[in-house]
């Protein structure tokens, strides 16, 4: 089904130009929510491998709890997120992200200043565990509601009516503070845990989150308050009727005949399946044009190929410090925030389809490093190797990532936008769940080898799908008659130079 473009610059009236002071507000209050995401994605693995040494085994069911509760609902968060008001969505979400961390901080720091307590009392040790996990998961669909309604919608209704270009600026420093964030949290992080200690760590967490809430808050609600685009399309969200009133109201019959009882009440039992949330939000996500560059990015979550859990509890494992994983995650992220750079350049010469196309294959061709440590011999080497490969891979990644949300951005719908991202980051997370499904079932860090090849071969078919989606909108990969002429342009310089270096 063909869908009109979200962004019509040509037909929208000029807006008024957005206040510098609103957008850095919203820029702070994303950092803020972003730190303390970062802080704990990077600290948790580190709290595992200690908690239960020489084994990947909590921080991979850590990693599959909580992306199997993305997983699971994510689409659901996205209509919730469609359905409620902005200001109803951004007081859940503020405040139940920050506490999660808050109660996650605290059991955390309960495991690890009562180490024997998996041998003494089993069932409290257990508990514990439950409770980080599920306060871990619980914070990371309160942080999906917040990327969607920041990310996904009001930088799209801000944008709107302004200069081409603002949406793509936008986009980049939004991705580029997240980076910032995946940059300096790990290091600081890791100094506190080498210099410091683990516990110190987990209560600093605690006290961040419980101080920084108030102010994304009112940050928030200030950008909110200031920008009259964003309560006009909240005032027409909360009027829109729920898929579920629309259903009702279209399934009523105009008449009954006993004949047809059968087959309108299998009509019916189809219908509910239908419209039940998650089962609507899938049917909306693969109606879209821009499934296949969807798909492709939620491949490369089907990774360890990341300074995720699994990577930072191996990398410590073969005896790499904390601060110096911490280090290399933050050299990961410098090269990330530099793609947020890159991008708005290579998009206003090549645009957003081929820029995606440049920049997955680039990022496959620097994960070789990757895949040429595994036959090191020297566990050190072959581990700032495979640190060495996945650094450098993230200009390619990011790239590639904001080459897709902008694709989405532009193609998708706005009746559709909560609803694609919500069931976008579920199927990543899926895949990410996957990951670490497989690091449960190869849980010795000997064998992380296995893991590297699948990654890499996920990363392989994301490329590769993605690469069919641009053929199939362009009809074709290369201009091959643009080749033609430049071979042809240099045979003639190189034989024009030659006569004349023999007159």
């Amino acid at each position: 089904m063909s869908r009109e473009p979200l962004l019509d610059h040509e037909t929208s009236s000029p807006q008024p130009s957005l206040p510098s002071h609103l957008t850095k507000y919203l820029y702070s209050g994303h950092f803020l929510a972003r730190w303390g995401a970062r802080m704990w994605d990077f600290s948790v693995a580190l709290y595992m491998i200690n908690i239960w040494p020489d084994s990947l085994l909590l921080a991979a069911i850590y990693g599959v709890m909580e992306n199997a509760s993305t997983a699971l609902f994510g689409p659901i968060i996205g209509k919730w997120v469609d359905q409620m008001s902005y200001v109803k969505v951004l007081r859940l979400w503020l405040v139940t992200q920050n506490f999660s961390f808050i109660v996650a901080g605290g059991t955390v720091f309960g495991l690890l200043a009562y180490p024997d307590l998996k041998s003494t009392s089993v069932e409290a040790f257990v508990l514990l565990v439950l409770v980080t996990n599920v306060s871990g998961a619980v914070g990371v669909l309160s942080t999906l509601a917040g990327t969607i309604l920041i990310e996904r919608e009001w930088v799209v209704v801000m944008s709107e009516g302004q200069t081409p270009t603002l949406l793509t600026r936008m986009n980049s420093v939004i991705r580029r503070i997240d980076l910032i964030c995946k940059l300096f949290a790990p290091v600081v992080s890791g100094f506190i845990i080498s210099f410091g200690s683990l516990k110190a760590s987990a209560m600093t967490l605690a006290v961040l989150s419980t101080i920084s809430v108030w102010l994304e808050y009112w940050f928030f609600m200030s950008v909110y308050q200031g920008i009259p685009a964003l309560a006009e399309r909240n005032q027409q969200r909360t009027q829109k009727p729920f898929p579920a009133e629309l259903a009702e109201s279209s399934s009523v019959p105009d008449d009954y005949h006993p004949a047809n009882a059968e087959k309108s009440q299998k009509r019916s039992l189809g219908e509910k399946i239908a419209n039940l949330p998650l089962v609507s939000a899938w049917r909306v996500y693969f109606d879209q044009e821009v499934v296949l560059p969807g798909i492709a990015l939620a491949l490369l979550y089907f990774t360890v190929l990341s300074f995720g859990s699994l990577m930072t509890a191996t990398l410590e494992w073969e005896g790499i410090p904390a601060f110096v994983i911490g280090i290399a995650r933050g050299i990961s992220a410098t090269i990330g925030v530099a793609a947020t750079l890159v991008y708005p350049v290579l998009h206003s010469h090549i645009f957003t389809l081929r820029t995606g196309l440049w920049s997955s294959w680039s990022q496959w061709i620097f994960l070789l490093l990757c895949v040429g440590s595994i036959w090191v011999r020297n566990s050190i080497i072959a581990a700032y190797m495979l640190m060495g490969g996945v650094a450098t891979s993230r200009l390619g990644l990011w790239m590639f990532d904001l080459a897709v949300i902008q694709q989405m951005q532009d193609k998708v719908s706005e009746s559709d936008r909560c609803v694609v991202g919500g069931a976008q980051s579920s199927l990543q997370s899926t895949l990410y769940m996957m990951a670490y499904g497989m690091g449960i079932i190869i849980s010795n860090p000997q064998d992380f080898w296995k893991l590297i090849l699948l990654s890499f071969l996920s990363v392989t078919l994301s490329a590769s799908l993605y690469t069919l989606h641009v053929y199939r909108v362009r009809k074709h990969l290369i201009h091959f008659e643009k080749l033609i002429l430049l071979g042809s342009w240099s045979i003639i310089w190189s034989t024009d130079t030659y006569q004349s270096q023999n007159v």
